[in-house]
């Protein structure tokens, strides 16, 4: 049987505003690294629309 710590290795549940003073050093440090992952998806996938874009605008200039 678990002792419960296993279940604390991923980011605490978050949302934008929350009260951060209950979260410990090791969970705002978990929380941040996921943020940063979360931040460099959105701009992947932000990235990948402008592409497809500009690659549907170029075709239709024509």
């Amino acid at each position: 049987m678990s002792d419960g710590g296993e279940d604390r290795a991923g980011p605490p549940a978050f949302a934008i505003g929350q009260d951060l003073s209950l979260l410990s050093v090791e969970e705002l440090d978990r929380l941040i690294a996921a943020l940063r992952a979360e931040i460099a998806r959105l701009e992947a996938e932000k990235a990948a629309k402008s592409d497809s874009r500009q690659a549907a605008d170029a075709i239709f200039r024509r």
